[in-house]
């Protein structure tokens, strides 16, 4: 009997039709296109196939001339060879499955006359036929393609299961080394998910090819053949042994399981469900073996009880007994069963985020104000930062961006620098390139591309002091001049605001800065090695990367240059180490005569036994990430250990990106160091110039704060009831109808703690009672000073310490921020017009033409109890304006003071003197800033105030002299604007030069002590 006899019927060719021919003839079969039109197609097609192909090859191409460019082609490689194995490897074996289902069932299909049952099909085999051989290849091809790239995404769980070690602790329910979890456990979830998936594919594939060519026939009583019966119950006694295996797997998921409660194992878990999870893969291996007696028993019969035993089993002892154990043993002694296993998940939390040896201690505070309190203080005095980094960045961009097509990030960095022999808290800025502030009608490919290349320089201000008028007091300014920090190369090639690509290099001149001295605009050719050279068939590649025909035709772009790509720090950064978790803020740092980015990166996992699982974007996220773009939250998801396991830097002028070791012990670090083994530096080779600048990392201290408001608490008899739970407050200077309340931020300063001599650059935070009790509980700080020895980082570096308030009542930050607001204390200032502070923000603000903004409200745990600092900043609504430090305001217990300067509101907080010396000692007292009289934007040269403060002055001015000389600022200013709209830089050059002899003659004009200040 051949296959002919019962395989669909094949066409008439004298009909249109099955039968005898005997129907109308059919009419002739149109040709789909003109054959005139079949070679045009088919070029386009070829076409369209070259451009992709030429597309793919362009972008991979290019991505290995950029590791090439930055020496991490390992990286690049290591990464490709596991995504293509997994993927060749996971694709085939899918393939495979579905393809010998399909060729199986085909190649059994029963052989005999059709019947009623078996005709309902017979149309369907028809349509199939003509396509079967295709199908049958292509099928399984393109279910193994997209199993294949999930696969590959799996490249790091594969390299790290390969790789990983031990961490040198055990868990406390099964005795096994947490290594296991971390690294073995997620690649063996990752294998049964995987075989689960491709056995139901084949199952499915199966079942319907059997049932498409008669193996199994749908009627009254479903029948099938006994081949069908074999093959499904093979395919079927494979997916339920791939199930025990699971079933075994998920004891251990339970240890990272999330409840309600608390991450990990709890009573019911070790007493119910752990064992039911055992018998249940035990069940399941029994029912595999009845699937297989099929193959002699011929019938599905024991199968299907074995099927329905192993659901029931599923049910009752999987769902029904745990549940009942919870309800009857559990719930009833709920404190007492359930101590042990909080222990172990305090233990284990606060062991996974690094703060298990926290120093915690009493702080009997004290809430009454006395004359020479701070004494013991003079040390942290000094230090506390009263310029704001998240609200000083117009104040830069007016006074020192020079031109628009320059910018600042909106949040400022906090760093430390020796000035005289002393460390000096900083607040530090880039002066970034801004394409956007370029002249109008000056954008085009060629200037975007290969003249406006780099940003230019640093500013830097004293963190504790400011200028008379209530500006910073800049120590690093200027363009073109050299400041504090001494000759460095200022140029910032790689920034985080710098375009998507730059040509630079070969004879090719880019704009470097302005002329100070008025003429024309300073040219500059880069002459570093960062980027990939344009040489041979590099420009036609970087062409079709970014579809840009400038790339082959502009006399730009030549042999000899170079092309900067991927120039954002955190890009490259995550670009060579693909298996960091990187903090949310970049920061830059002048060291040996280069500008540096600086950013932390994280080593992370979600498979620490019983440590509590937070979300990263949740935990890392505040009133600066939500308020402003230069600061982000960590976009990691979740995780249950962190580890700042590196410290990464990029040369902003050639774009070299190092990666250091931090934490040499972390298991995780050394699993990916084996992975990409040169690619992280060891502790050792990192330089003190270095050193010196590394810091405590934000958000890393974001997660610590959070999980410390629970995990502060270490009896598991407390932690149970969750009575002594905290909360971080929100910003108080933040406007909750706005926001909807945004957590307080963590402040960079240097302090002393209670019981410490000497002041240490710290990451502070602060907490409160969960519930709506706005009071003060706790005082965090993080040691953020990392010594600067070359190799060899100070013990204290990474310290914790907690003060847990034990004293007096302290308020919490709303409360007093509402405090200070409503406050009817008169300052002692006679140049604040003996307002009250109440009257001093209401007038201030009410007047239409100032805007008063509340800077970082900073609390220091000095005097034996804890101060709170609320610097305050007025900006004229005025154009050409930008905040200034107005007046400052402190409390101390419940009372309050304010003045012009720091050390003014001190000593009249502290009944007339506080002891100590702030760091603006001596600076004269600003006055609210009045409507600027003229938009003075300043230059390169020296700066002026768009506003004129009002301090105590001697000396008699010349009026009229001074009016002219205003009236010449302002002209020459507005000349220099119109020129530099048209693109004349000569005659902008001209009027700065204007400008500034004008200015100059407006200072000799003034009474002395009212002058312009050269920062």
């Amino acid at each position: 009997m051949s296959d002919s006899n019962f395989g669909p019927p094949r066409a008439n060719p004298g009909g249109n039709g099955g039968g005898d021919g005997d129907g109308p003839p059919a009419r002739p079969q149109q040709a789909a296109l003109k054959p005139a039109r079949r070679p045009l197609v088919t070029a386009l097609v070829v076409a369209a196939v070259i451009l992709i192909v030429l597309a793919i090859a362009a972008q991979f191409w290019t991505e290995v001339l950029w590791y090439q460019s930055v020496n991490f082609t390992g990286v690049f490689t290591t990464q490709i060879i596991a995504k293509v194995s997994l993927g060749v490897v996971g694709g085939l074996l899918t393939a495979a499955v579905v393809w010998s289902s399909i060729h199986v069932a085909f190649a059994n299909r029963p052989i005999y006359a059709p019947s009623p049952d078996t005709q309902a099909m017979e149309h369907y085999r028809q349509l199939v036929e003509p396509m079967r051989r295709t199908a049958t290849i292509a099928a399984p091809l393109a279910v193994g393609f997209f199993a294949g790239l999930s696969a590959a995404t799996q490249w790091d769980t594969f390299l790290l299961w390969r790789n990983g070690g031990s961490f040198g602790t055990v868990d406390p329910e099964f005795g096994i080394d947490i290594g296991f979890f971390v690294f073995t456990l997620p690649w063996i979830n990752f294998v049964v998910g995987f075989l689960t998936m491709i056995l139901v594919l084949g199952l499915i594939t199966a079942a319907f090819t059997h049932y498409l060519y008669g193996g199994i026939v749908a009627g009254q009583k479903t029948r099938s053949t006994q081949a069908a019966r074999v093959h499904l119950s093979v395919i079927a006694a494979a997916l339920v042994l791939v199930r025990a295996v699971g079933f075994w797997v998920d004891r251990y998921n339970l240890a990272t399981s999330q409840s309600t409660r608390l991450t990990g194992i709890q009573y019911k878990e070790a007493h119910a469900v752990i064992p039911t999870k055992g018998i249940l893969a035990i069940a399941a291996v029994m029912c595999a073996i009845l699937f297989l007696t099929v193959i002699w028993t011929r019938s599905w019969r024991l199968p299907v009880v074995g099927l329905a035993a192993l659901t029931v089993i599923v049910v009752a002892v999987g769902g029904i007994y745990p549940a009942l154990v919870q309800s009857l043993k559990v719930i009833p002694s709920e404190k007492s069963l359930e101590t042990p296993y909080i222990k172990r998940n305090i233990d284990a939390t606060r062991a996974a985020y690094g703060f298990d040896k926290i120093q915690v201690q009493n702080y009997d505070t004290k809430t009454v104000a006395a004359p020479g309190q701070l004494a013991s203080d003079a040390a942290t005095v000094p230090g506390i930062r009263i310029i704001d980094p998240n609200i000083v960045s117009p104040t830069f961009k007016q006074l020192e961006a020079s031109k628009g097509y320059y910018k600042f990030a909106d949040v400022l960095d906090v760093d430390r620098y020796k000035l005289n022999g002393e460390t000096q808290d900083t607040v530090i800025a880039a002066r970034e390139l801004d394409l956007d502030g370029i002249p109008d009608g000056q954008s085009n490919w060629l200037n975007d591309h290969t003249v406006y290349t780099h940003g230019y320089g640093v500013v830097a201000a004293k963190g504790n002091t400011r200028e008379a008028d209530g500006r910073p007091t800049f120590f690093e300014s200027t363009i073109g001049t050299t400041g504090a920090l001494g000759k460095y190369q200022p140029r910032i090639y790689f920034g985080e605001s710098s375009p998507e690509y730059s040509v630079v290099g070969g004879n090719k001149k880019e704009f470097d800065y302005p002329d100070p001295s008025g003429g024309q605009q300073i040219t500059y050719t880069y002459a570093g090695s960062g980027g990939v050279p344009l040489d041979g068939l590099k420009r036609l590649a970087y062409a079709v990367k970014y579809r840009e025909i400038n790339f082959l035709l502009s006399d730009a772009v030549t042999s000899d240059s170079r092309i900067l790509d991927h120039r954002t720090p955190r890009e490259r950064v995550q670009r060579v180490a693909p298996w960091l978790t990187l903090d949310g803020n970049a920061y830059p740092a002048v060291i040996d005569g280069r500008v540096q980015w600086i950013l932390d990166g994280y080593t992370t996992s979600d498979g620490y036994p019983y440590s509590e699982t937070t979300t990263l974007d949740q935990a890392t996220e505040d009133a600066v990430t939500r308020t402003r773009t230069a600061v982000r939250a960590v976009q990691g998801g979740k995780v249950n250990y962190v580890r700042n396991s590196v410290k990464a830097t990029v040369d902003a002028y050639d774009g070299t990106v190092n990666l250091y070791e931090w934490d040499p012990t972390d298991p995780v670090l050394k699993a990916w160091m084996s992975i990409f083994p040169d690619s992280v530096k060891p502790l050792s080779a990192i330089k003190g110039s270095l050193m010196q600048h590394l810091r405590y990392p934000e958000d890393l201290f974001k997660v610590q704060r959070t999980l410390l408001s629970k995990y502060h608490e270490t009896d598991a008899a407390s932690f149970f009831t969750g009575q002594t739970f905290w909360q971080v407050p929100d910003d108080p200077t933040q406007s909750q109808a706005t926001t909807g309340g945004l957590t307080q931020p963590p402040y960079y300063l240097s302090l002393a703690m209670p019981g410490t001599k000497k002041p240490s650059f710290s990451l502070t935070s602060t907490f409160m009672p969960a519930g709506d009790r706005n009071v003060l509980t706790g005082f965090l700080a993080a040691d953020g000073d990392a010594g600067s020895v070359n190799g060899q980082r100070s013990p204290e570096y990474g310290s914790l310490r907690l003060l847990e308030t034990t004293g007096g009542t302290v308020n919490g930050p709303g409360q007093v921020f509402n405090d200070m607001r409503t406050s009817a204390q008169t300052s002692k200032d006679a140049s604040l017009g003996g307002l009250t502070l109440a009257q001093f923000i209401t007038t201030t603000g009410s007047q239409g033409a100032s805007t008063v903004t509340f800077g970082n409200q900073l609390t220091l745990p000095v005097g034996g109890g804890l101060l709170y600092v609320q610097p305050i900043y007025v900006q004229a609504k005025a154009g050409g304006s930008y905040p200034r430090l107005s007046a400052i305001a402190v409390a101390f217990g419940a009372k309050i003071a304010w003045a012009g300067s720091l050390d003014g509101a001190l000593d009249d907080l502290f009944g007339g003197s506080s002891g100590a010396q702030a760091g603006d000692n001596g600076t004269a007292t600003p006055t609210t800033p009045t409507t600027p009289t003229s938009p003075a934007t300043p230059t390169g040269g020296a700066t002026t105030s768009p506003s004129t403060p009002k301090p105590s002055v001697s000396g008699t001015p010349n009026e009229a002299a001074l009016a002219a000389a205003l009236k010449d600022a302002e002209a020459a200013y507005a000349a220099g604007e119109a020129a530099l709209k048209k693109g004349d830089f000569a005659a902008y050059g001209a009027a700065q030069t204007q400008l500034r002899d004008a200015l100059k003659r407006a200072v000799q004009a003034s009474p002395q002590g009212v002058t312009t200040t050269k920062p």
